[in-house]
């Protein structure tokens, strides 16, 4: 049956059927690629057999819990199964003098595999674990690998005998023609399950948690100098998101009433604290969470947050890698912007919006002098976070991020 992948997930879409309806199948082989509303994962057989059925169609959303695939042996009859929803009670048998045990097909639940295939599907490139470990260790782009394994899939092979010439020459003559678009020509691009989602969370969280937002403008000279005198470490690459992160992990285990959620019966203040870090994707948003963020050193949250983005931005992130986050950051200083305000990324009860760092004049000891600036913006719901607390989460959150020493201490 279409398993649920996550805590949000309603439905799945079938990106790509890797095996057809008389197609053998053998335990372990990839039977197709889900859409959910967070990530694109892969997902293997349990069994060994014939694929009698397919129960979902490509890019056609199927509920959690129908029937996604039936496996069984070749001839079966699965008329009665798929009747009823997947239950084999009623199910006739082509073989009548064999036992039921010996005819009784299989409706499979899917399992998740982490390994990916070769051929290359929507932009992503699929290979086995052995082939990517090996082209990281040689600095191998595998877009430009040719797959030789089953439906293109990359090998071990393929990255020993890698030649750059060739496969740089074969991307030049492949290239594909510049697309076009006719001027007043509207463009119709159906919804993804992740769009969905995001549209259906994020209007609960702006219609049904009251926001108001507090702003606060830092002085960064200070986190500009530390961030220099950190990354003077071996294998060290700290950026001022990551002393975000931790700072605020480090205020939040001072005003644990930041760190909450609400429910109808109760406020839960959470023990852990488990940062949330949007990452925007090619068509919408992902939040993978890094756990247990105050007990985490800078090199440790730069190494998984660098870790999540990329494979967020790949739709490569585990389920449970985007679960149970307390609190949510949101960066769009690379892009420029020197203030914005978030919708809250509930079950949260605040959001973090991170400015861009901005050379200007400020007034020191009574001086104008060019100082380096940075606005934070903190969205809060207010049946959990009064005024005041918020107020006083941001003041902390200003001391750790104004002087990073104090965070080491």
């Amino acid at each position: 049956t279409m398993p649920r992948l996550s805590d949000t997930m309603e439905e799945g879409t079938v990106v790509v059927w890797h095996k057809n309806v008389g197609d053998k199948v053998a335990e372990g082989d990839i039977l197709a690629e889900i859409e959910t509303d967070k990530a694109v994962q892969e997902f293997e057989s349990e069994f060994d057999g014939v694929l009698l059925f397919q129960g979902a169609k490509v890019n056609e959303p199927a509920p959690v819990d129908t029937i996604l695939a039936i496996i069984g042996e070749e001839g079966t009859d699965v008329s009665g199964i798929v009747a009823n929803g997947g239950k084999t009670s009623t199910a006739s048998k082509s073989k009548p003098e064999e036992t039921e045990d010996d005819e009784k097909p299989v409706v499979v639940e899917l399992d998740v595999n982490n390994n990916s295939k070769s051929e290359e599907t929507n932009g992503r490139i699929f290979a086995s674990p052995l082939a990517k470990t090996i082209a990281k260790d040689k600095g191998i782009n595998l877009a430009e690998v040719k797959g030789s394994g089953d439906n293109g899939r990359i090998i071990k092979k393929d990255i020993e005998n890698y030649q750059p010439t060739q496969a740089k020459a074969e991307t030049k003559t492949e290239s594909k023609p510049a697309q076009t678009f006719v001027s007043g020509e509207d463009k119709v691009i159906p919804n993804s399950q992740m769009r969905k989602v995001i549209a259906k969370r994020l209007a609960e969280s702006k219609f049904t948690a009251p926001h108001y937002y507090l702003n606060v403008e830092l002085d960064m000279d200070n986190a500009i100098e530390a961030r220099k005198q950190l990354n003077t470490v071996p294998n060290t690459k700290v950026s001022f998101n990551d002393i975000v992160v931790k700072a605020v992990a480090m205020a939040l285990r001072q005003h644990p009433a930041v760190n909450s959620t609400w429910t109808d019966k109760e406020i839960i203040q959470h023990g852990d604290i488990n940062i949330g870090v949007a990452v925007a994707v090619e068509d919408g948003l992902l939040v993978p969470v890094v756990k247990n963020t105050d007990q985490k050193s800078f090199n440790q949250i730069s190494a998984e947050v660098r870790d999540y983005a990329g494979r967020a931005r790949d739709r490569k992130l585990k389920a449970d890698e985007m679960e149970k986050s307390t609190f949510s950051v949101s960066n769009l200083g690379m892009f420029g912007i020197e203030s914005f305000t978030s919708i809250i990324n509930q079950p949260n009860s605040c959001i973090l919006s991170v400015g861009a760092i901005v050379q200007k004049p400020v007034v020191k000891d009574g001086q104008i002098v060019v100082g380096n600036t940075m606005k934070l913006s903190l969205a809060c719901d207010h049946r959990t976070v009064d005024g005041a607390t918020g107020a006083q989460f941001l003041q902390t959150l200003k001391m750790f991020i104004e002087n990073p020493v104090t965070m080491l201490v």
